[in-house]
């Protein structure tokens, strides 16, 4: 009888597009606030205060400008204090001593956006990022430079380094965006991780650490710099955690004067081609924060907050296209539920507890065997708990202050009065959504298309000539993720069939052999070298082969970066080596050399109708109109194998849909085109195929949430809000607040709900895809929900 009276509603939701709704209200810090931030062994201080920070990686160039605004502003809803991002090396310097800080590379407009809107800023200069970023974030040119061994105690990369983190300061000073000038700088960072390769720099590690720090603390910004994962982080440096459980993990501040910070929180996990998701709950991520605030930590970053696209052929080796779109805003910026919900709860909780937790005295009680409280407490009584159940496999009840509470499996309640439980990781009060897809457009008619097939090429028509084989990253220098080997050679055998062996140290490889396609094969982010093997045609006399060889970004981590190498090592025809003969070497493609995926180069090559069958190494182009409103676009690429998408001149990044998982399903299918892309009609979509795929598949798709659901029982706790509203008016016994747990159904900017799917009080079963009523059910259910839908609607768009 007690299960059925805990009973609990359970609603779904569809929500239609109404236009546009409520702008984002940007406000200013008081410059006040900014003068002066200093640090001691609890927190960050900013003009004499204390602070407990929440921040989100957001990276300008995986989004665009005309996105910023409403990134920001749900970070900042979601309850963020702080906005931190990478600055991106090679993106700012991709030729030496040429400079772009222009439209997605506008670092300046972003962090000005961001003081628009009353956050701060966590400026991680690097320059080395790593970030599943192309060759780490390092241009590309320092590879050629005389002597260079990059991140070590090396001359020549400390002098480009230091060059390029200079200018980068000076340009933060002279438009005055550090804190201590009044702008919303409180953090910068200097390397990346660094102790995770230092050991094999041997003694030309140390020295790098020592010069990397003082270079970054001589600059005077006025505010404080960190390193992440470097435990030796020196003088005034704060050493910093990065990875899901630093609450666990981090041995803590080198100093007790330092303050413990979480720089990098994962909230999913970076995704490669032949991979799938990695989908790290809402409960977990916030066990593990509530954690790390109760060991005495004071600034937790989610990496990422937003991931967004890595646009181009800036994604690093093996990465997908897609970054971190399991962040609670996902690539496309929508927000997923219940992750950014459950966070926004989290921080608020958290927040009532800041006085205790900045000022008190910190006691650790235990309460069982996997249970104990950290307690904070000031002599003035004011106090904070937080109750933590590390049992992965149970429930328990624990007594605390002679009170009894239960705590759910692998779970933190936190108390901001020490009695009453304001928050609990496991239990998600907030509600869920689910993103759906609708065809807008498709261009499944011949008609519609026109293709331009790239020419084969051959040792005749090659410039760049040498004895053996080269090195694809030295040769091609970036330019293009392909490079041609070719070489001819004489066959004197009756018999027209001959093995070909390949070996490559990656990434993919396209065999022809006098002009005829005769295999690929490819490697994978954990083993990037492969060998193809084929048995190929061939005839008496002079035969011309061509290896295409295609790198899939660089690679961004490890040691001696400039050492990594790529493309062809061996060669066998029959039983002969062509290792160390004459070879024909070509950087790119026809079409990527004329632009043919822009209107200025889309006229230098003669296009026709589309031809059946299709062909390795075909560009295809088309145009579109935009679709009409304002939900995020994508193509569809379902129908296609491997290659790059152009719309308007602007790649949208690789595509690699024929690299299925384990599953068989491909790793990405849908490739985001931002509006700022696009203008309303005669839009230029441009495909590199290098596969056979079929373009009469592909659509543009629009993205939405449309559908929300929540879901609330008796052991679920009242909305933050009580306290918040309860707390400014000075009462903080939320227990005569007479509050109650609620379902607080809420739509995307713009929508409305438009019909209720479902609803139940009982004991329904299920989740937004799969729902239905339990033994115990009210038949009244739908219709008092139907009855209060005209009130949530207005309240949702007014």
């Amino acid at each position: 009888m007690l299960r059925l009276l805990s009973c609990y509603w359970c609603f779904m939701l569809f929500l239609a597009v109404i236009g546009s709704g409520r702008g984002h209200r940007h406000e200013h810090h008081d410059d006040r606030d900014h003068r002066n931030v200093t640090y001691e062994g609890r927190s960050l201080i900013i003009n004499g205060h204390r602070k407990i920070l929440f921040s989100g990686s957001i990276h300008y160039p995986r989004s665009t400008p005309q996105m910023w605004p409403s990134l920001i502003a749900k970070a900042k809803e979601g309850g963020l204090d702080v906005i931190q991002t990478y600055v991106f090396w090679n993106l700012h310097e991709p030729q030496k001593g040429q400079y772009d800080f222009s439209g997605r590379n506008d670092i300046i407009r972003f962090i000005k956006e961001i003081q628009s809107q009353g956050l701060y800023v966590c400026l991680r200069i690097g320059p080395f990022i790593e970030s599943e970023w192309t060759y780490g974030g390092l241009p590309i040119w320092l590879h050629d430079v005389a002597g260079i061994v990059f991140r070590s105690d090396n001359k020549p990369y400390k002098y480009y380094m230091q060059r390029f983190v200079t200018k980068i300061v000076n340009m933060m000073k002279s438009e005055k965006l550090y804190a201590s000038q009044g702008g919303p700088i409180i953090l910068s960072q200097i390397e990346n991780e660094y102790q995770t390769i230092e050991p094999a720099f041997h003694e030309k590690g140390p020295p790098y650490v020592l010069w990397a720090a003082k270079m970054a603390v001589d600059f005077h910004t006025g505010v404080p710099w960190v390193m992440c994962k470097q435990d030796d982080a020196p003088g005034p440096v704060i050493n910093a955690c990065n990875g899901m459980r630093c609450g666990e993990t981090f041995k803590g501040p080198n100093s007790p004067n330092k303050p413990s910070i979480w720089t990098e929180d994962w909230t999913s996990f970076y995704q490669v081609w032949g991979g799938k998701p990695y989908i790290r709950s809402a409960q977990d991520i916030a066990f593990h924060v509530a954690l790390f605030i109760a060991k005495n930590g004071s600034y937790v970053n989610y990496y990422m907050y937003h991931g967004g696209t890595n646009f181009g052929r800036t994604a690093a080796a093996f990465m997908i296209t897609g970054y971190y779109d399991q962040a609670p805003l996902d690539e496309y910026g929508l927000v997923r539920e219940p992750k950014w919900g459950h966070l926004k709860e989290l921080h608020a909780a958290i927040k009532l507890c800041s006085r205790p937790l900045l000022t008190g005295t910190q006691n650790v009680i235990s309460l069982g065997q996997l249970q104990e409280a950290f307690v904070f407490e000031e002599t003035s009584g004011v106090c904070a708990a937080f109750l933590v159940n590390n049992d992965e496999r149970k429930a328990v009840t624990v007594l605390f202050r002679n009170i009894s509470y239960e705590l759910p499996r692998k779970s933190i309640s936190i108390l901001p009065d020490c009695k009453t439980v304001a928050f609990n990781t496991e239990r998600v009060s907030t509600q869920y959504n689910k993103r759906s897809k609708t065809s807008n457009l498709k261009f499944d008619s011949d008609e519609k298309w026109e293709e331009y097939r790239e020419a084969i090429l051959n040792f005749d028509n090659t410039l760049l000539r040498a004895e053996g084989l080269l090195d694809q990253i030295s040769a091609a220098k970036d330019a293009s993720d392909y490079f041609w080997y070719t070489f001819r050679f004489h066959y004197n055998s009756s018999n027209a069939q001959a093995p070909l062996d390949v070996q490559s140290h990656g990434h993919i490889l396209h065999a022809f052999v006098n002009g005829e396609y005769t295999g690929s094969a490819h490697g994978s982010h954990d083993n990037v070298s492969f060998t193809l093997r084929n048995t190929v045609h061939l005839r008496q006399g002079t035969n011309d082969g061509a290896l295409l060889s295609v790198t899939v970004g660089l690679p961004d981590s490890g040691a001696f970066l400039e050492r990594k190498v790529a493309g062809v090592h061996r060669v066998r025809v029959q039983d002969k080596s062509f290792t160390n003969c004459s070879w024909g070497y070509q950087v790119g493609l026809i079409g990527e050399k004329l632009q043919i995926y822009s209107n200025l180069g889309l006229n230098k090559v003669l296009w026709s109708s589309i031809r059946s069958p299709t062909r390795q190494l075909t560009w295809y182009k088309t145009t579109f109109r935009a679709p009409a409103g304002n939900d995020p676009i994508a193509l569809n690429l379902q129908s296609m194998g491997k290659g790059e998408a152009w719309v308007n001149g602007q790649s949208i990044g690789r595509y690699w849909v024929s690299f299925k998982t384990s599953k068989g399903n491909p790793s990405q299918t849908r490739y985001h085109v931002p509006r700022g892309f696009l203008k309303p009609t005669g839009n230029l979509l441009v495909l590199l195929e290098e596969e056979n795929g079929n373009p009469l598949g592909i659509t543009v798709d629009t993205i939405a949430i449309r559908k929300v659901c929540g879901h609330v029982t008796n052991s679920h706790l009242p909305p933050l809000s009580s306290w918040l509203r309860h707390r400014q008016r000075g009462d903080t016994d939320i227990k005569k607040f007479g509050k109650k747990p609620t379902v607080q159904p809420s739509c995307p900017l713009g929508k409305k709900i438009s019909k209720i799917v479902f609803a139940s009080f009982g004991n329904p079963d299920g989740d937004c895809e799969r729902y239905a009523v339990g033994s115990c059910h009210s038949s009244h259910s739908q219709g008092v929900v139907e009855r209060v839908r005209i009130f949530l609607c207005l309240s949702l768009i007014s």
